[in-house]
Formats: structure tokens, C-alpha cells, sequence
């Protein structure tokens, strides 16, 4: 089907304008450092906002100040404005270096923790060391050829397998963590266009990392659990205590070696097992039930029967 003049001359308008916006956006910004300082303050005050305030608990708002892909996003701004790969080395770092602390600054006076709350940002102080390498690295993106994407390749797998995991909980839960899966699609999508130039890297850009997810998915257990439980009522129990699990169980439930009241607990299924608890004469009868909460993550609840 041929287009006609006047619909080309549209396709061609779109395109342009698409590429002006990427071209400013991944290139032409004044990142200077008055820029980067004010860029890593309003990050950090709209992320404490979305974790302090209750509407966006459990939300993909919430996830800003939990997971990467935000943060991606600005970290990948902020190397492709600068003209040396040291300055951006050094502006990603000082953008996290205030973001990160601020973040946990302005969540003091609302949180039950106060100042405890600090204990834990040393996970996010490690990441803010690391991007002194990473953004040295990431800097040659800018190039825009095969080594722009074999850079770019492991915040594809990222990208990737949080969107894949937030389109599954979309689909259990709608529209949960949608804005999540469409946010990490979209960084996908945007970093091929702007960082590769030719058909084949876009593709193997876009389907590599997807086959890897889903190889993973489909050969990885969907639920491997292997910790430790307190008992409900923390009973004493001797030595000789001994754990019989019923037939159709779905766990494998042994007593922790010198924790009185502590079970371990190994299972690769959802499901709730019945156990009984044999000490010399005393019986303690318990259901165990593992299961997937709201969020995608597992969950173990022990009640007496």
C-alpha cells in the first residue's frame, strides 16, 4: 500500500519531532553543575513525597525510592549531557551523592524509625560509589555503536525483567505496578532508538534481554524458600523433639538445631502443609501456609490447630 504525499509528509513531521525531543533531551541539556546540584534535590523531594504520603503506598510511585528504574532514567540523562566520560563520572555521583541521603532526610520527622531510618541507606551509599565506575563506562553510549549496546545491555536485562514481572503483576492484580511495566518498556524502547543506529543492534537489544528473562522464568522454580519461622505460642522444646509433616504437605519442616520455638522451612510451592510437633508426650499441632502477597513477593504465616 503506498502512502500518499500528504501522509508521508506526516510520518516525516512525527519523526522529526521525536527525534528533536531525544536529541535534546539525550544531548543537548545544560547539565552544568547548578543544574545537577537542583536535578538531585527536586529527585529527591518528589521521591520523598510518593514515600511519605499514604495514597502512593504500594503503588509504582512508591517504587522510586526502592527499585532502579527511576533512577536509570536519570543517571542515563546525566551522562548522555556531559562532554568527557570523567565528568560524567563525577556529576552522577554527586547527583546521587545528594539525592540519596536527602531522600532519607526528609522521611525523619514522619517515620516511627527517626533517625534509625539511616540504617538503611548504606545500600544505596554502596550504589552511590559504583556509579563512579558506571557512569565513566556509560558515558560511551554516546557513540552509538556496537559498544553503546553491548554498555547498555545489562540495564537492558534490568529494564526487562522489571517490566516483565510488573506486566505478570498487572495481569494478577490490574492495574497494579502498570505504570511500572510501561515506565521500564518504555526506557527500553527510547535507549534503542537514541543509542543505536542500526536495525539489527535494536533488535538484538530489545529480544536479547527478553529471551534471557523468560529462559530464567521458565527454568528457575517459582517459589524457592529455605529460612526459619518462630512457632506461634515459642514453645520449649527439648532434643527429642521431633516434626511429623501429614501426607500432601507442600513443605519440608525440620526443627532448627539448638533454637527452641525455631523451624526451618524449604519448599518450591505455594500451599499450606499441616505438621505435628512430638515431644515425649506433648503434641503441638500447627498449619503452615506459603503464599504470594499483593506485591509478588512470599509470605509464611503459622497458626494452631
Amino acid at each position: 500500500m503506498k502512502l500518499s504525499l500528504k501522509e508521508s509528509n506526516s510520518n516525516m513531521k512525527q519523526t522529526s519531532i521525536l527525534k528533536r525531543w531525544t536529541d535534546k533531551l539525550y544531548g543537548g541539556l545544560n547539565m552544568r553543575w547548578p543544574a545537577v546540584i537542583l536535578f538531585a534535590a527536586a529527585a529527591a523531594i518528589v521521591t520523598a513525597i510518593f514515600l511519605i504520603v499514604p495514597v502512593f503506598t504500594n503503588t509504582s510511585f512508591y517504587r522510586m525510592g526502592v527499585t532502579f528504574e527511576a533512577w536509570i532514567f536519570f543517571a542515563v540523562i546525566i551522562m548522555a549531557n556531559c562532554k568527557k566520560p570523567l565528568e560524567s563520572a563525577l556529576k552522577t555521583f554527586v547527583f546521587f551523592l545528594i539525592s540519596q541521603p536527602l531522600i532519607y532526610l526528609l522521611q525523619v520527622p514522619f517515620s516511627e524509625l527517626g533517625w534509625q531510618l539511616f540504617g538503611y541507606y548504606r545500600y544505596w551509599f554502596i550504589w552511590t560509589l559504583l556509579t563512579l565506575p558506571m557512569a565513566y563506562i556509560g558515558w560511551y553510549i554516546r557513540k552509538k555503536n556496537w559498544l553503546s549496546l553491548l554498555i547498555l545491555l545489562p540495564v537492558l536485562y534490568l529494564l526487562t525483567n522489571d517490566y516483565v514481572e510488573a506486566f505478570g503483576t498487572a495481569a494478577k492484580h490490574f492495574p497494579r505496578l502498570l505504570v511500572t511495566a510501561l515506565f521500564c518498556l518504555g526506557q527500553v524502547l527510547l535507549y534503542l532508538y537514541v543509542f543505536t543506529e542500526q536495525l539489527w543492534q535494536k533488535l538484538l537489544g530489545f529480544f536479547l534481554p527478553l529471551a534471557v528473562v523468560l529462559a530464567v522464568l521458565l527454568l528457575t522454580p517459582r517459589l524457592e524458600l529455605n529460612g526459619t519461622n518462630f512457632l506461634p505460642d515459642e514453645p520449649v522444646l527439648s532434643e527429642n523433639a521431633v516434626v511429623e509433616v501429614e501426607e500432601g504437605g507442600k513443605a519440608a519442616i525440620s526443627i532448627e538445631n539448638g533454637q527452641s520455638g525455631i523451624i526451618r522451612i524449604r519448599t518450591e510451592e505455594y500451599g499450606s502443609t499441616d505438621f505435628t510437633i512430638r515431644d515425649g508426650e506433648t503434641e503441638y499441632r500447627y498449619t503452615l501456609v506459603v503464599y504470594e502477597d499483593d506485591d509478588g513477593h512470599s509470605q509464611v504465616k503459622i497458626v494452631q490447630r
